[in-house]
Parts: C-alpha cells; structure tokens; sequence
C-alpha cells in the first residue's frame, strides 16, 4: 500500500472575505454570510456523539439566476435526513453548500450560513479543506480511482488531506467494514478500484468518505445508478452508519426515504423560474402519513412532480 502509481492534485478556490461580515462569491456580493467561529474546526461538541447540521437562510445563485431562497433547516446528529422533491428545485445545489463545493461552480454564489455544531464552516476563519474533512460527500455516480487499488482508494483521502496513519492496515479494514464492503474485497484489496461491480464501486467511494473520519456524509442519489441489490445494501449500510454519524441524502426513490430516512424535508418551486425552498420537514412517518401541507400530501402519492 506504499506504491503510489499517481500524482493527485486538488485545486481549491479561495473564498474572498469582506471586513464587516460580508462577502463576495463567484463575483455576487452578499451580506450578513458570516458570522465569528472560534479558529479552526475544534468545536465542543463531545467526539461521541453525532453533529448537528444546521443551514441557515441558505439562498443560492447560479449566475444572476437564483435556484434557492433563504432556506433554513436542521439536520440532527445520528439521523438520516432525506431531501425529496421534483429534479430542478434545488436539493442537489442545496446539499453542496453543506460542504461548501457549491462554490468550485464557475459562477455560482451563495449567501446564509452553514453551522457544524454551531460553528459557521463559511466563517473567515475556516478553509475549504477543514470543512471538507469534517463534512464528505458521495456523489450520485460512483467515482472510485480507477486505477488505485482497492486499499489505495480508501487511503486516497487521507494522502489528499495530508493526513498520516501509521495504522495504515486498520483503517483500511476499517472504513471498508463501516461501507459494508469488507468480506467482498478483504483478499483482494491490492486489486484496482475500477474492477469491482457498479455497487461495490459505491460502497468503496463511501468507505473512503469515512477514511478520514467525518462528523456528517451527505449523499446525492447514491442509489440511481444502481441494482436493486446494490441498493438494498447501500440502504443498509447507511442504517448502520447512522448510529455514529450525521446522514443526508438526496433521492428521487419515496421508497427509499421511508426505509432509510429519520426525517424528510420536500423542496418544490412556486412557478417556473422561481428559487427552490422547503415547504415541509418533519418526521419522515409524518411526512408520508400525516402531511400538513397539501403539497407534500400530492407529492408523495405522486399527483405532481
């Protein structure tokens, strides 16, 4: 696992700060982003527990054209929380400003504030790259390093972060045992990343999210792609892994949200051309039994969208 057959190379785009509290962002001033976080990520929370995510009066742009509208929402540690709603209302722009990879889209700009147990990972005081590591990501496509082996894909996140495991062995086995992988690749592990199955690819991207440890994964459509094998078990492990971290996953699937998900929140947009926001949250039971809005009530048993 010391052979490395690639260079990798991140590039990371500054966010400019504005003394007062304001911002510029992919060319769009806004006001009242950040607030004054304590340096760096140590915040206080007790390591054993879950954190909670909270956005707040998140609104997004792409360009001049506005795709969210001051969205607030709080996503309770050690819970999964499913993000529903027709393509084009926003909760895939939504769940990349949790992390802030909104702002790698040439052009795009956001305002509001994201708080990691409390602490605004936009705030002057914290890079790109240390929200990152507390915050991952898996993405809708499965994106292993197809080239890297088995072993060298999950060890990938740490070499990017600069971060040393003498224990190199232990979280290999590890983080691929947390993505349900382990029992399918533990003789194999010097095998590439690119011959596993579709699913298994997935659940060796999410294994490297967990490599370096993070507070909360958010998922964009992890299942889309996939089998309905693949799917039962990706499910399960997201189950699994919610008794230690903080879930929040996009889906088209209502199935699935009511087999994975603790809470749900349904973006829609009024008209078109108009900004997405959330119209309902609550309990995933209550958002598919007992709706409040008739809206969610017509989403959910498929009359629109």
């Amino acid at each position: 696992m010391d052979r490395w057959p690639h260079r990798l190379v991140v590039v990371l785009f500054p966010r400019r700060v504005v003394p007062g509290g304001n911002g510029i962002i992919g060319g769009r001033a806004v006001t009242g982003f950040f607030t004054a976080p304590p340096a760096g990520m140590q915040v206080a929370a007790d390591p054993g527990q879950p954190s909670t995510i909270e956005a707040s009066q998140v609104s997004c742009w792409f360009g001049s054209h506005k795709v969210i509208d001051r969205t607030s929402l709080v996503m309770a540690g050690g819970r999964v929380t499913a993000l529903i709603g027709p393509s084009g209302c926003g909760k895939s722009t939504f769940l990349r400003t949790l992390n802030r990879m909104h702002e790698l889209i040439p052009g795009a700009s956001s305002a509001g504030g994201v708080l990691l147990d409390g602490v605004d990972i936009y705030g002057p005081d914290i890079r790109v790259t240390q929200a990152r590591l507390q915050i991952g990501m898996v993405f809708q496509r499965p994106n292993p390093f197809k080239h890297m082996t088995i072993a060298q894909n999950v060890l990938s996140g740490l070499r990017l972060a600069g971060i040393k495991r003498y224990n190199r062995d232990e979280v290999v086995e590890t983080s691929l045992r947390r993505g349900g992988l382990w029992k399918e690749t533990r003789n194999r592990l010097n095998d590439l990343g690119g011959s596993l199955s579709g699913g298994q690819q997935q659940r060796l991207c999410i294994a490297r999210a967990l490599a370096v440890t993070p507070r909360v994964l958010l998922m964009d459509e992890p299942c889309s792609a996939l089998d309905p094998t693949s799917t039962r078990v990706i499910e399960e492990t997201v189950r699994e892994l919610c008794s230690s971290l903080t879930i929040v996953m996009v889906t088209h699937n209502m199935q699935q949200a009511q087999r994975v998900a603790d809470e749900t929140a349904l973006f829609l947009i009024d008209g078109e051309g108009e900004p997405g926001r959330i119209v309902e949250h609550g309990l995933t039971a209550d958002i598919f039994g007992r709706p409040r809005d008739p809206r969610t009530d017509d989403y959910v048993n498929g009359r629109f969208g």
